[in-house]
């Protein structure tokens, strides 16, 4: 069971660039320094309040400053991007790191972002995604020149300026060979992520804004589309998403989980009203059949967010996984630090890293050591 953090990154629009980028850095080293195992970060290109219009740029300047971490993108919206570039932006991130990276890949999220690239269709961006990173393994697969690969949207040819002894023509390939594990992103019941995950041996990324019956989905629908594969299920490469909150007392953390000012608050209220604008409030339900309108913030943020003292939090991942299915990978979702969640989110990584993930570990490995047995 391997611990990350998941920063989209979320934060009100009004905070200045350069400012929450510092404060995302901070958090990001404070996670190597407690122990998480891995980081993931998001990238949006017209949204102020999620402002990585590059993931690969801010990791890179946490290479060299953290020992432990494993880097992910949070991922690559691959419609919005020619798959040249990111087969070789990727390619050299790996370097850099030393195969300390993970390319976490999807359609988008953001309708800005689809206006902004002229792909507002759902289905163009899912054929766009699959397009984009079939050249992009095919131009790694292939490593040297010449290139002509060609597909419905892009191209990625180079034929004639050849020059071998001089390298000219080349593409990059990655550190880790033949590729770094991939890993698409879920959010739907019946996701199209996760079987084609499952048809090509990908990872699975479970969003952290979802309901519990959305994620349970993703393992139903994983184990569904490995068995149609001849492959059997493991959660081993699937990772939840999730928000969470933690302090001394039950009664603490539910406090700063509904407070007004709390960033739980007011990451749901930004998502829950953007998803109810866009008509897409069904995998924030707790149930397919509720209406829109009986949809509340607080019925959402007490499916969404895992709350409480280290032991009562410790308790409820523990049903929880044994309701969604056997995750392998827990990421915490990364919050805004203004006012009081600075300190409350940083007292929150600390007893996840250092008071539940060992127990939480050790729950898992004897579950797990207990099937083997009976089979």
């Amino acid at each position: 069971m391997r611990l990350g953090l998941f920063m989209m990154p979320l934060h009100p629009p009004e905070r200045p660039m350069h400012e929450t980028l510092a404060e995302d850095t901070e958090k990001s080293l404070l996670a190597d320094r407690l122990g998480f195992d891995e980081l993931w970060v998001g990238e949006h290109f017209s949204a102020s309040s999620e402002p990585i219009p590059s993931p690969l740029m801010f990791m890179a300047a946490l290479a060299p400053r953290t020992k432990r971490l494993t880097f992910a993108t949070g991922v690559i919206n691959l419609p919005n991007h020619h798959p040249a570039i990111v087969a070789a932006e990727v390619a050299q991130f790996d370097h850099m790191t030393g195969g300390r990276f993970i390319l976490g890949i999807g359609p988008g999220g953001l309708a800005s972002d689809f206006e902004l690239f002229a792909c507002t269709d759902p289905i163009a961006r899912g054929k766009r995604m699959v397009e984009a990173i079939d050249i992009i393994q095919r131009i790694w697969a292939q490593g040297r020149p010449p290139y002509d690969i060609a597909g419905p949207t892009w191209s990625a040819r180079i034929v004639e300026a050849v020059m071998p002894e001089f390298g000219v023509g080349t593409m990059p390939v990655p550190f880790q060979r033949p590729h770094p594990p991939i890993a698409i992103t879920a959010r739907s019941v019946d996701s199209f992520g996760v079987k084609m995950a499952a048809q090509r041996g990908w990872g699975v990324v479970s969003a952290n804004f979802v309901t519990t019956r959305v994620v349970a989905g993703h393992w139903n629908t994983l184990q569904k589309a490995l068995a149609e594969n001849g492959k059997q299920a493991s959660g081993a490469d699937w990772r939840v998403a999730r928000n969470l909150c933690i302090a001394a007392t039950e009664e603490e953390a539910r406090a700063r989980v509904f407070d007004a000012a709390g960033s739980n608050r007011y990451y749901f209220h930004y998502l829950s009203t953007l998803a109810r604008r866009a008509g897409q409030l069904a995998t924030l339900k707790p149930s397919a059949e509720t209406p829109d309108e009986a949809v509340t913030l607080e019925q959402i943020i007490a499916d969404c967010v895992i709350w409480g003292s280290p032991q009562t939090v410790l308790e409820k991942l523990v049903a929880f996984r044994e309701q969604v299915g056997p995750f392998g990978h827990l990421l915490m979702a990364g919050l805004d630090w203004s006012g009081p969640n600075a300190a409350w989110e940083q007292e929150t990584m600390r007893r996840l890293a250092e008071e539940v993930m060992p127990r939480f570990r050790q729950h898992v490995a004897a579950t797990e050591g207990k099937q083997r047995a009976a089979e």
